[in-house]
């Protein structure tokens, strides 16, 4: 049905309307991308068993500065157990889950503490650490070893920051990128 059938009232709900709905299919987006990321991730191989380049958390960056942490926690929550039924099922998704949700927590904060004057690849950088001791921290509860994170930790910040420096320098590239279209001014109105 085209807009002008549609009986909303007045042009200003339609407009409210027509923005929670393409706020929905960005958002949408969003979570198919992040999953293709992590599927393609997965053929990319860095070393040891767990070590990732953090790929979905480019759509994760960019979710945070184009729709804020409250909707970018749907694009988290969907793509790690959408990716996790698909690709790695049992408790890969609980060890994601935490340290994705730990990484948002850390990044939004980050972001709305310093919005003036923040950066991107710093903020990657920080949601690369946090991501892998969020994973840390779950499988010392798991497995019930807090010297899990005394031995493993250092070894995964010290990957974390390349990995987040690439993440972040990505997208930041991608975030100057898309500011070039209008793909994002409807997001805002």
């Amino acid at each position: 049905m085209p807009p002008s059938q549609i009986n909303c009232g007045n042009h200003h709900q339609w407009q409210l309307m027509n923005s929670k709905s393409y706020r929905l299919v960005i958002l949408s987006l969003y979570v198919a991308m992040a999953l293709i990321l992590s599927y393609v991730e997965s053929f990319i191989p860095l070393g040891p068993p767990g070590i990732k380049l953090g790929l979905p958390n480019i759509i994760t960056l960019i979710s945070l500065i184009t729709l804020g942490w409250p909707l970018t926690i749907l694009v988290v929550v969907g793509r790690v157990l959408l990716s996790g039924f698909m690709f790695n099922p049992g408790i890969s998704i609980v060890y994601s889950l935490s340290g994705g949700l730990l990484s948002l927590l850390v990044m939004g904060l980050l972001l709305h503490f310093f919005k003036d004057s923040y950066s991107l690849i710093l903020i990657s950088i920080f949601g690369a650490i946090t991501h892998n001791l969020g994973q840390i921290l779950m499988a010392a509860i798991v497995i019930q070893n807090a010297s899990l994170i005394y031995s493993t930790f250092p070894f995964l910040m010290l990957t974390a920051i390349p990995t987040g420096l690439f993440i972040g320098l990505v997208a930041k590239e991608l975030i100057g990128l898309l500011n070039k279209t209008t793909i994002f001014n409807r997001l805002n109105s």
